[in-house]
């Protein structure tokens, strides 16, 4: 009697969970493959389609809306409060802005097919929903998303760029805000990747800001069932003649598969297999872990305590964790992984015993990168460098594998770009092996013109905060790096009878013959925008008329405020930093920075060249102290900021 009763139960669960999904109700949508608690039943709930009912999944609803002030993308997006986001129409107003913006540049919204997904902080699950519901109400016929939401952001750039061939998709909506802390009480993001897999140019971004400020309704199919993220699989949604696809998919394998043509695993391997090879790999509690696991751990032999923090957390730790909840690889912040490497918060060794021979760290959403050796700190800027210098180890860039045998002939990389506050380490190896190189502004979308062009593929770029990538992707690639990295410690360790070369080795022999560009970043967080914008304006003014004896021990070469013009499309951006340059190499550079959520971050970049000959072994903190100082003065910082000291120094 009791089994007949639970039989029923689970019969009359079936039929209710048959019939909400047949008139495109509130249940959540089973996807293939779906654990369901129906022992035989749960095989017909596959690939379903929705028919008949009462109600129309597929109907649209016009919500009235107004505009909602400050939805102007970054450098990376909009970015703001996690609570802001979630406030009335935040995020619905943004998107539809965004869907109005590619409906008036002909982007082939109708029928298409979208990438949603994020690097699941907070509010990541809740916005796919909001965003698909306006996505099939705009004419989009298939969506696509990584398991339980998540996605790198070179990943999705890789779904857009290879998935089915590539190219299938017309862009991507990405849910983060990169390095900077989740939670319900910390940040959220959102930005718009497009048909190149790369961010959208300013001239999209700019039209989006634009429909923010006269949107006055919000177009949604609300009856479109909630999509069930958690499993893989495939589902069809069916009313009348209309048919809406949605594929929850494993979201390591685009980027895994994309990575394998720029790299040679099986070399990289048998340097795992080293007795003296040991690695830690931090992921920071961000999207990066699944692809850790599946990289360093299946596919590399790479044991699994040599990672840390590789399950993805909505608020990345938290307050309580090491980071503090901010997924951010710099020294401050990855300080679980440094002291297990011994380095120290200003970049120093520790002088702790048994550290791993090589160590790295991805942010939130996984694009950027810090590498360490063994009480040792590689800055981004000297990465880049070193990348470049050695690129004939890399397969990629010997035109055996990838686009780089499809473009690169007889190999060797085509071109290489920097953002402008960047050091100048990268212009050295570029100068003396002949490479293309550019200097852009701040923003990895003004690198995706020059990676857009064969005559320039393969090609490589950065930035000092700790973005490394090339044109593999259309985003920068903390994983790409950090392989990029090992494939040239496995090229100098090939001969396991040899004593084993290090990244400590490995930068200081790319200083005996170019010097060494002793570089720091001074932050000012939280600053007033409107005096950030005064003292901006205030050095612009005053380039051309400073007074000679204004700069100490420095003779200035030049002063200006930085504008781009793109050499692909002719494009110009001003207002890109305040630069000065010195003629011994120096330089002092000021930026706004478009990543922050309140207030504004006055950037300070200081730079001091010192020749191979010079002494190579200072700190750079030190080295640009008396540099400091003069920036300080130069910009009357504390008088339009109040600030005495920096909030970070990196």
């Amino acid at each position: 009697r009791l089994l007949r009763r639970m039989r029923a139960v689970v019969l009359l669960a079936l039929a209710a969970a048959t019939s909400a999904a047949s008139v495109g109700g509130p249940a959540i949508l089973p996807l293939a493959g779906a654990r369901m608690s129906i022992p035989s039943k749960a095989a017909s709930m596959r690939a379903m389609s929705l028919r008949g009912g009462s109600a129309d999944p597929f109907e649209v609803t016009a919500k009235p809306t107004a505009p909602i002030e400050g939805q102007k993308p970054g450098t990376s997006g909009l970015r703001k409060k996690t609570r802001t986001f979630m406030g009335e129409n935040y995020l619905a107003n943004f998107v539809q802005a965004a869907f109005d913006s590619l409906t008036e540049v002909k982007a082939p919204v109708k029928g298409g097919t979208l990438v949603v997904s994020g690097d699941g902080r907070f509010y990541n699950k809740e916005a796919i929903q909001i965003i698909a519901k306006i996505a099939v109400a705009e004419g989009v016929s298939r969506l696509w998303i990584g398991k339980d939401g998540l996605l790198s952001t070179p990943a999705a750039s890789a779904v857009i760029r290879s998935r089915e061939g590539g190219f299938k998709a017309f862009g991507a909506f990405i849910l983060s805000a990169s390095h900077n802390p989740g939670g319900i009480d910390e940040d959220f993001g959102i930005k718009y990747n497009c048909e190149n897999g790369g961010p959208a140019p300013e001239k999209v971004t700019e039209l989006i800001f634009e429909k923010t400020k006269t949107i006055s309704e919000i177009r949604s199919c609300d009856a479109f069932p909630d999509i069930d993220i958690s499993t893989v699989g495939s589902t069809k949604i069916t009313h009348g003649d209309k048919t809406v696809t949605v594929e929850v998919f494993d979201s390591t394998e685009d980027h895994i598969e994309v990575l394998k043509t720029c790299f040679d695993f099986e070399a990289i391997k048998k340097l795992f297999d080293r007795e003296d090879f040991s690695m830690c790999y931090d992921s920071m509690s961000g999207v990066q872990g699944p692809y850790a696991k599946k990289v360093f751990c299946e596919m590399l032999g790479a044991p699994a305590s040599s990672l840390m923090n590789c399950e993805p957390k909505e608020d990345f730790g938290g307050p309580d964790s090491p980071s503090h909840g901010h997924a951010d690889p710099n020294l401050a912040n990855a300080r679980e992984l440094c002291d297990r490497m011994g380095v120290a918060k200003d970049g120093s060794p520790t002088g702790a015993a048994n550290t791993p021979v090589f160590g790295a760290a991805a942010d939130g959403d996984a694009d950027r990168n810090m590498i360490l050796g063994s009480g040792f700190f590689v800055s981004p800027s000297d990465s880049l460098a070193v990348l470049v210098d050695n690129c004939e180890e890399i397969p990629y860039f010997q035109g055996k594998k990838g686009i780089g045998a499809i473009f690169g002939g007889k190999g060797g990389l085509k071109g290489c770009a920097r953002s402008m506050p960047t050091s100048m380490a990268l212009d050295r190896v570029c100068e003396a092996k002949k490479i293309p190189f550019f200097e852009t502004p701040t923003g990895w979308k003004f690198f995706g013109n020059l990676m857009d062009t064969p005559k320039y593929t393969p090609f490589v770029c950065g930035e000092e905060s700790f973005g490394t990538g090339s044109n593999h992707v259309r985003e920068k690639d903390g994983m790409w790096a950090v392989l990029a990295w090992l494939q040239i410690l496995a090229a100098k360790n090939s001969d396991p009878s040899k004593p084993l070369v290090t990244p400590g080795d490995i930068v200081r022999d790319f200083w005996s013959v170019y010097g060494r560009n002793y570089y720091a970043r001074y932050d000012y967080e939280g600053v007033d925008l409107d005096s950030a914008k005064k003292m901006m304006s205030r050095m612009a003014e005053m380039a051309g008329k400073w007074p000679a004896d204004s700069f100490g021990d420095y003779t200035l070469k030049l002063a200006d405020m930085f504008e781009y013009n793109d050499p692909i499309d002719g494009s110009v951006s001003k207002n890109q930093g305040i630069r000065f340059l010195f003629t011994d190499g120096s330089r002092i550079v000021f930026r706004v920075s478009g990543t922050g959520v309140v207030g504004a971050t006055v950037r300070l970049y200081l730079e001091k060249y010192e020749s191979k000959d010079g002494d190579l072994n200072q700190h750079p903190l030190e080295v640009v102290k008396k540099l400091g100082e003069l920036a300080v003065d130069l910009a009357n910082l504390k008088e339009f900021t109040g600030r005495d000291a920096p909030s970070l120094v990196t």
